[in-house]
């Protein structure tokens, strides 16, 4: 029973009707929140420091691609700018107007933004945090908000740190964040996150992420988990784990539709939420050619396209996936689990196991060959060391 939850377990050990509907119940209300909640991020920071090109990294995207927040040295946002995520349109980042004016006043500006919109805050900047900073801060929490301090274009800094003489590396990192919390100690010594929007993999963006992790709820934690950019082979692995346990859920909303005599039906609702849990895996797991085609170029090894051609890769990105449904072993279960639905008494329960069996088979098949996929990528980009 690896990976699932007890629901599962009671279902297994009794096939009544009355325990089959309570896990059922449960098992919508999961996946529904795994595929449906909706997590508001809002960036905001003093004009210049790389707000829209974090917004942009969270997206999966490049400053130049179509779809991009506007960059720029001037403040190009001028009021709260929505941007979905290209994948996960329930997974909003908001560019918020810059902070640096000398009459700023944090409570008219949470105001104007609409503060209840986000569930929290990231507030950045490129040099040293300010008294304007420190007053937002004081009025998110003020507000019962969370917030997060983001030192940017940390890479900036190491590439003029590089040219001095006995340059090293980490003692230059500690000094920036010493730096930076000193001038926050007012708030409590808040931890201060350094990151590159350039170069994810680098410094504290997986810190942030693990962070975010831990203080979300767990329903907001699915929707971060499948949006947030996969960082490292830890990130993978953690993006894995939760398609795995979700897998018990897919399943059971999809045994629902097994109580419907009609044949062929039950069939047809399962390609659906397959389809659905597959291709969220697929661009979770960063096998999209976009996220395929940017690893390429960060690591200069452009065969690794090339890589990326499982039968569910195929099958994802040729909208096949209902072939791989049509199997002789599935089209078999499909038929067997009319009849079973035809009897009285113990059809209803016997046709939803066999559903929830075929659905579970396939989806552990295709997850487990998405992740693999992800893994072989990952090694031969150089990037497959588990931290």
């Amino acid at each position: 029973m690896e990976n699932q939850d007890p629901a599962v377990v009671d279902v297994i050990k009794e096939s009544g009707e009355s325990t089959l509907e309570k896990a059922k119940a449960k098992a919508k209300t999961k996946f529904d929140q795994f595929v449906n909640v909706s997590l508001n991020i809002a960036v905001t920071g003093k004009t210049g420091s790389g707000k829209s090109s974090f917004v942009n990294a969270l997206r999966g995207l490049e400053d130049e691609d179509d779809g991009a927040a506007p960059t720029g040295v001037t403040e190009t946002t001028m009021v709260p700018t929505v941007y979905e995520h290209p994948e996960m349109p329930n997974v909003k980042l908001w560019d918020l107007p810059g902070i640096g004016s000398p009459n700023f006043k944090a409570k008219k500006y949470m105001k104007d933004v609409k503060f209840n919109t986000y569930d929290f805050f990231i507030i950045l900047n490129s040099e040293r945090f300010t008294k304007n900073d420190i007053m937002l801060a004081k009025e998110i929490r003020k507000q019962k908000k969370s917030f997060y301090f983001v030192r940017s274009k940390i890479d900036n800094d190491m590439s003029s740190e590089k040219m001095k003489k006995g340059f090293d590396e980490q003692k230059v990192l500690s000094i920036i964040r010493e730096y930076c919390q000193k001038n926050l100690k007012e708030l409590g010594n808040p931890r201060v996150f350094l990151i590159s929007s350039c170069y994810l993999d680098e410094y504290d963006f997986e810190s942030l992420q693990n962070t975010l992790e831990d203080e979300l709820p767990e329903h907001k934690k699915y929707a971060l988990l499948q949006a947030w950019p996969v960082c490292s082979a830890a990130s993978l692995e953690k993006k894995i784990n939760m398609f795995k346990r979700m897998i018990w859920a897919a399943s059971l909303v999809s045994a629902g539709v097994a109580v419907v005599p009609v044949p062929g039906l039950s069939a047809a609702c399962d390609v659906g939420m397959v389809v659905l849990f597959l291709t969220r895996c697929y661009y979770a797991f960063g096998l999209d050619e976009r996220s395929l085609t940017r690893l390429s170029e960060k690591v200069n090894k452009p065969h690794l396209k090339d890589l990326a051609k499982s039968k569910f890769v195929t099958a994802i990105r040729e909208k096949a996936l209902t072939r791989l449904q049509a199997s002789a072993a599935l089209a078999a279960i499909a038929t067997v689990e009319y009849l079973f639905s035809l009897l009285p008494g113990v059809g209803s329960a016997a046709a939803a196991g066999l559903s929830f069996a075929a659905t579970q088979y396939l989806l552990r098949e295709g997850v487990n060959d998405l992740a693999d996929t992800a893994r072989v990528i990952r090694k031969e980009a150089g990037l497959a060391s588990v931290h």
